[in-house]
């Protein structure tokens, strides 16, 4: 009786042995994970460890395929870099969408190049014209300054002191001379870094036509 009823436990547990492998092929599939370890060791497992999920790992299917490859897990510091990569190519990509819009209207704008060269000039043709205001304004600024200066120099040559309204005026006269010629460098420094990039543009504008043919 009692080797019967060891028979029967065995039979069981064998049974149930087998029914546990069965449903765990049934729900992997005949999947199988597979990584390498921090010293470059293989592992396998039928199920998806810690381990694996740190270190990346492979599925392989039933004939030693390998169907997916999943990257290990990355770090907060690591995600950081990897979002701010990220951020910073959206942003190369949205410059580039960017400039071959403009490329493209710039094109359509200006079919020749003897038409968009007049347009870059005439916007050089108008920094000429405020410098040449800005000139008319400085020399007569200039003579205010100098009948000024002129007035308290008479009147040291005839000893008598200068009165400090005319002092003052000077002052006042030598502060516009002074924002006048400031005004004046601003805006032939713009000339020069206008004409640079003419030259910039015209070329830029050759190359698009030469690559549209």
């Amino acid at each position: 009786m009692r080797k019967t009823s060891l028979i029967l436990v065995t039979a069981i547990m064998a049974t149930g042995t087998l029914t546990c492998a069965a449903q765990s092929s049934q729900n992997n599939n005949g999947m199988r994970y597979k990584w390498h370890d921090s010293q470059g060791l293989p592992h396998y497992s039928d199920s998806l460890s810690t381990d694996a999920i740190k270190y990346g790992y492979d599925v392989v299917n039933d004939r030693g395929l390998v169907i997916q490859h999943v990257e290990r897990q990355l770090n907060p510091e690591e995600r950081a870099a990897a979002h701010k990569q990220a951020d910073e190519l959206a942003a190369q990509q949205r410059a580039a969408q960017e400039r071959a819009r403009n490329d493209s209207q710039m094109l359509s704008a200006y079919p020749t190049e003897d038409a968009y060269k007049a347009t870059l000039q005439q916007e050089l043709d108008n920094i000429d014209q405020q410098i040449h205001t800005t000139q008319i304004n400085l020399r007569s600024q200039e003579k205010a300054l100098t009948d000024l200066l002129s007035r308290a120099g008479d009147l040291e040559h005839a000893k008598q002191p200068v009165p400090k309204v005319l002092s003052d005026s000077i002052a006042k006269q030598r502060s516009i001379v002074a924002g006048q010629r400031a005004t004046l460098d601003r805006e032939q420094a713009t000339r020069d870094v206008t004409s640079q990039k003419m030259v910039q543009q015209l070329q830029h504008y050759r190359e698009l036509k030469a690559a549209q043919k």
